[in-house]
């Protein structure tokens, strides 16, 4: 990926000029300059760093594909879906490279005994889903709950949670969370 032509494009398309991403983003204009022009090879920190002056996630830069910059796509297609899993886990973000996205929304897939792991998930916003296929263990603070073909949850993030596959065979669901950090 040309780090530097896409956050050129992408500050274009947001109508930022130099000087107003580095004033957002809390670097120098030269920073921003030598980025654009691949002068340097930004850290992972610094470019996170940048890119929060657009706002704009790393998933979100670096899913964009060369010359889909400004296409505000409709639909995506199976294939075109960026799967931001870990492990077993299947999280395929759909609408990846939609402009400011103020939601995450994703097709999950948990393999039997898949889960999100041991620690308690936590963090700011809201998730909702609805189970497509299987069955889901989904515990939120100290309540456990079974979730079937059908059923849904919708609940605030900020209370720790946990998804959990004890189950003979996988599910499948579609889920949607706030803000859009995946």
């Amino acid at each position: 990926m040309d780090i530097g032509t896409s956050l050129k494009a992408v500050r274009k398309l947001k109508g930022l000029s130099q000087r107003e991403l580095a004033k957002r983003a809390g670097v120098t204009n030269s920073t921003i300059s030598m980025i654009e022009k691949n002068s340097v090879s930004p850290s992972v920190s610094s470019l996170k760093k940048v890119l929060a002056g657009i706002p704009m996630s790393l998933v979100d830069f670096f899913s964009i594909d060369d010359g889909s910059i400004g296409d505000q796509k409709v639909v995506y297609r199976g294939n075109e879906l960026l799967d931001i899993g870990t492990g077993e886990l299947v999280y395929k973000l759909i609408g990846r490279d939609y402009p400011n996205r103020a939601m995450s929304v994703m097709s999950e897939t948990y393999p039997v005994n898949a889960d999100t792991g041991a620690e308690m998930l936590q963090h700011k916003g809201e998730e909702g889903g609805i189970i497509i296929e299987g069955k889901l263990e989904l515990t939120v603070g100290e309540e456990v709950f079974i979730l079937e073909k059908g059923d849904s949850y919708y609940f605030n993030s900020e209370q720790p949670h946990r998804f959990r596959n004890p189950f003979d065979e996988p599910c499948k669901l579609t889920s949607a969370t706030t803000p859009a950090d995946f």
